[in-house]
Order: structure tokens, then C-alpha cells, then sequence
């Protein structure tokens, strides 16, 4: 209902009458009053795009006022923007004997916030970066809280990812957190960035997509049958087992012993189970109850359709060491005696020290920061190579993002860390084929942690990659890496700086144009 008090007379109308436009300004506003006919129009003077003034824009007969920057066009009569994305705000006018008045109560914030969260997800499918990043802030400014935004984006979504979570959901949890400790050093522009860089990566992510909708089944729920279900790649059962643990109270830190046991029961995955299972875990944390079913339904169909490595002859020795893992090998063990071997020879290392599970973690923590480190970037830029040999630097970071994964997953169950050690024995036998070990590196050790971290931290609010698959992996293994160092000290710790160090100041390269066509032509030649 307007209020009579709302209500403002404009006093000096000369301008509207003579040019048929005027802008009136007041309490901060700038309004553009505008005749068309017998009509008058009172709506924001900057335009919703980028600012410039609508005053300076053509009108036609039908009402349509283009912005001449950037032909944005706006529909007077019904308010719909007609070419372009965000609205341009309209104000009621009443004209009468009395002269002529504009309404300028403000909607309620509740309703900016609304709108901004619906006006999100318009720019999806267009994937309007910066529309996000204005609505981000209009939510922002109307009093939302940015976690709010990240849980309304990952409600509307969680459906449309066709075979469950994806990177996009997984750093949300490193970006949310590092924005929580910009908005409590008071930079809220800055914690902006960091939620805008989670929504963008979804809108990516999902751009376009229909609903892959979840079974509405409701099953008994086990962790011996939710397990099963994800073995057996039954993802209707694995969800409906799923929903009956919500419905039996069953919270999302109740499910994590079994969610960890489903990542760790293959190499699955590149790794990413493990890690996605650890990330979700902290994202609900962050978000609390309401994104539980969000984070749980992908996590869980992601674990059913991941591929399982480990079924791969380069991987096949890893089931029989598991099955050999005792816990009575007593050998003492150290990075160096894990350098150059095979992925069988890493297995077999490993389990001879199985007594010894803390000083197996270490050394293979350290090895794979000095794999990471030794990456010969001559494999990322080759173009007359094998598909097998496609290797690049996101490969190498998810030996140490692996790592960090379950080191916490087995801290919360130990009977999982025969699996998780031979799965880094895995990931360090898969590099060493890629290893340059006679290159000078001694200019990527880093001498002062504390200011590396902090300059790393800020650079990454102005990434600069256009793929967020990209910014993800820069995110997650700086805050891998963060975490890790504080428990670690001497070569360990020095070499996973320097690794960090040298990935996130090599270049990479994304686009494959020669390899592709090579690959793809020799490919096909040999189909018969």
C-alpha cells in the first residue's frame, strides 16, 4: 500500500514539458521523468547495465527506452527489459491539478533480496557474469548475508548437475571460508569476489542444463546398504537410502563414516571422491542443515557414476597390496625411497612399512609436492604425443589435495588409511613418468610462509583465468597446501611450498589445437 508520505510533487516541470524528458533528484536518487503521449514515466535515470544516463536515450512510439550504450531497451509500459538482463527500477506517477508526483517508497528489503536471488539465476543461462556480480551486490546492500546466496544458488542447481558434483560445489567450501575472513577484516567488496566466484562456477557448471531429477523413493536406511548401492552404481537406491537417513534424523556428519568408505573403496575418481566427500563435508558445515540434501544427492550420485581406476591394468596391483596390507611391516620409510618407482613399485614399498601408517603419510605427502615441483612442463605443451601422456598441471595438485582429503577423512575413521596410503602410492607411481629431475628450482623456495600465503590469498581475488575449473584448483590446493604446512616442518614442508610456489606462477595451457587434431586424426585411422 503507498503511503501518502511517499509521495513527492515535482515543483519545476519546465524541462518535461519543453524536451519531453527531465531528471529529478533526490534522497541520493536520480530519476528520469520521461513523456510519451499523454504518459509520463518515472523510472532510474542509470541505467541497470553499467550506469550511463538513460536521459541520453531514445524513446519510441511504443515506449521502449534504449539505453545508446550498449542498445539495452526497456519496455516503459510493462517494465520488462526487453533487450539485455537486469530491470531498471520504475516509479508510480500521479498527475492531476495538483501537479505531478512521484512515489519513491523503496520495496521492502526482503524483496530486493528476492528478486536479486531470482535475477541470479535469470543470468545463468547466459552465463552474465557481471549481472551476477550486480545482484550479488543489490542482495548484499539489501542486508543478505552472502552464505544465503551461495546455499538459494546451490537449492536451485543441485538437480541440474547430470552425473553429481562437480568442482563447482567442491571450492565453494575454500572460497566461502576465506570470504567469512575478508567480511570479519571488514572487506566486504573483496569477500564479494569470492562468493561471486562460487555462484559463476555453478552457473558454469549447470549452464543451460535440464533438471536430472532425484528418485522421490524413501528406503530403510543402512550404511552396509548405502555403501552397497554406490558399489553396485544403483543411484536410485543410494538416493533413496539417502533420503531415509534425512528422514530418520540422521545428520550429514552421521553419513560421513560411509561417504568416506564409498570414495576410499576405489581409486575413484583421479581422486576427486575423496576430495569431493571432504569438501561437501565442509560446505555444510558452513551452509548448516538446510544444504544438506544439496550437498548429499550429488555427492552420492557422483560417487556411483565415478570411474574406478584401480579396474585399469595401470592400477590392478592395487587391490592385491590391499589385500597383502597387514599391518606388520616394520620398514622405516622415506620420500626418497618412494622417488622414481612405479605405481606397482610404490605399492609394494608401501606396504612394507604398514606398521607404520603416520610415516607412510609423510613421506608420500612429500614425494608428491616433489613430483609437483619436478612437473616437466614439456608434456603440457606437446602436441605430437599419445592421448595417455594428455598431462598437464591440474593432474599433478591432486596428489597433494588427495592428501589433505584423507588425512581428515582417516582421522575420523582409521580403519581407511590402508586404502588412502595406497591410493597416494597410486598417484605417485602415475607421475613419474612426467618428472624433470635435473632442473634448477632453488628460486621456487619459499623464505617467508606467512607473507607468501597472505600475497598468495590476494592475488587469487584477481585470478584472471576465464575457466573456473582453473581458479578452483588454484583455491584448493593453496588451502591444501595452508592446512598441510601447519603440521609440517622441515624438507616436507619447504618442498610443498615451493611446488605451490611453482604452480601458481607457471602458465598453463588449456587449449590443445594441433594435439587435438593429431590425436584425433591417427585415432581414426586406426578404427579400420
Amino acid at each position: 500500500m503507498n503511503n501518502a508520505e511517499n509521495w513527492v510533487k515535482i515543483e519545476n516541470t519546465t524541462a518535461l514539458k519543453d524536451k519531453g524528458r527531465m531528471v529529478f533528484r533526490q534522497e541520493g536518487k536520480q530519476i528520469l521523468l520521461i513523456r510519451s503521449g499523454t504518459q509520463i514515466f518515472a523510472v532510474n535515470n542509470r541505467c541497470p547495465h553499467e550506469g550511463y544516463p538513460l536521459s541520453e536515450g531514445s524513446l519510441s512510439q511504443d515506449c521502449s527506452l534504449t539505453c545508446n550504450w550498449h542498445n539495452w531497451k526497456f519496455d516503459l509500459k510493462s517494465g520488462d527489459t526487453l533487450v539485455g538482463g537486469d530491470r531498471l527500477r520504475h516509479y508510480p506517477v500521479r498527475q492531476g491539478e495538483d501537479g505531478l508526483w512521484i512515489d519513491l517508497q523503496d520495496i521492502s528489503a526482503s524483496q530486493v533480496r528476492q528478486q536479486a536471488l531470482d535475477n541470479i539465476q535469470a543470468s545463468f543461462d547466459r552465463y552474465e557474469y557481471d549481472r551476477m556480480g550486480r545482484e550479488l551486490a543489490r542482495f548484499r546492500r539489501a542486508g543478505g548475508a552472502y552464505q544465503e546466496a551461495v546455499l538459494d544458488s546451490l537449492l536451485r542447481n543441485y538437480d541440474r548437475l547430470e552425473y553429481g558434483m562437480g568442482h563447482a560445489f567442491a571450492a565453494a567450501a575454500d572460497w566461502l571460508a576465506y570470504g567469512q575472513e575478508l567480511e570479519q577484516q571488514g572487506k566486504d567488496e573483496d569477500s564479494l569476489a569470492t562468493v561471486l566466484e562460487i555462484i559463476s562456477h555453478v552457473a558454469w557448471d549447470c549452464q543451460r542444463n535440464p533438471s536430472y531429477p532425484y528418485t522421490q523413493n524413501v528406503l530403510p536406511y543402512t550404511p552396509e546398504g548405502l555403501r552397497a548401492a554406490i558399489e553396485a552404481e544403483d543411484e536410485n537406491r543410494a538416493i533413496a537410502l539417502t533420503r531415509g537417513a534425512l528422514k530418520a534424523g540422521l545428520t550429514f556428519g552421521d553419513l560421513m563414516p560411509v561417504l568416506s568408505r564409498a570414495a576410499l573403496d576405489h581409486y575413484k575418481g583421479f581422486g576427486h571422491a575423496a576430495i569431493y566427500t571432504y569438501k561437501a563435508g565442509q560446505l555444510a558445515d558452513l551452509l548448516g542443515e538446510e544444504a544438506w540434501e544439496a550437498l548429499l544427492f550429488p555427492l552420492v550420485r557422483y560417487l556411483v557414476y565415478a570411474n574406478r581406476e584401480d579396474l585399469i591394468p595401470e592400477f590392478r596391483a592395487y587391490s592385491k597390496r590391499l589385500a597383502l596390507w597387514d599391518g606388520k611391516g616394520d620398514q622405516p620409510i622415506f620420500a626418497d625411497d618412494l622417488k622414481g618407482l612405479s605405481v606397482s613399485k610404490s605399492l609394494a614399498r608401501v606396504v612394507q612399512s604398514s606398521a607404520r601408517p603416520e610415516e607412510v603419510f609423510l613421506a608420500l605427502q612429500e614425494v608428491l609436492a616433489w613430483n609437483m615441483l619436478h612437473f616437466d612442463v614439456q608434456f603440457e605443451q606437446a602436441t605430437d604425443n599419445a592421448v595417455v601422456d594428455n598431462v598437464n598441471w591440474l593432474d599433478f595438485t591432486h596428489g597433494l589435495t588427495f592428501a589433505n582429503a584423507v588425512r581428515v577423512l582417516c582421522e575420523q575413521v582409521p580403519d581407511l588409511w590402508p586404502r588412502a596410503l595406497l591410493q597416494m602410492a597410486c598417484f605417485n607411481g602415475r607421475n613419474q613418468s612426467y618428472i624433470a629431475r635435473n632442473m634448477d628450482l632453488k628460486d621456487w623456495y619459499v623464505a617467508d610462509r606467512d607473507k607468501f600465503f597472505a600475497e598468495t590469498f590476494t592475488d587469487l581475488l584477481d585470478h584472471g583465468q576465464p575457466e573456473p575449473i582453473i581458479s578452483a584448483h588454484l583455491m584448493k590446493l593453496s588451502t591444501a597446501v595452508r592446512t598441510e604446512v601447519e603440521r609440517a616442518s622441515g624438507m616436507r614442508r619447504d618442498v610443498m611450498l615451493a611446488g605451490l610456489n611453482r604452480f601458481l606462477h607457471s602458465p598453463i595451457k588449456r587449449k590443445h589445437l594441433l594435439r587435438t587434431a593429431r590425436q584425433a586424426y591417427r585415432f581414426v585411422a586406426r578404427e579400420g
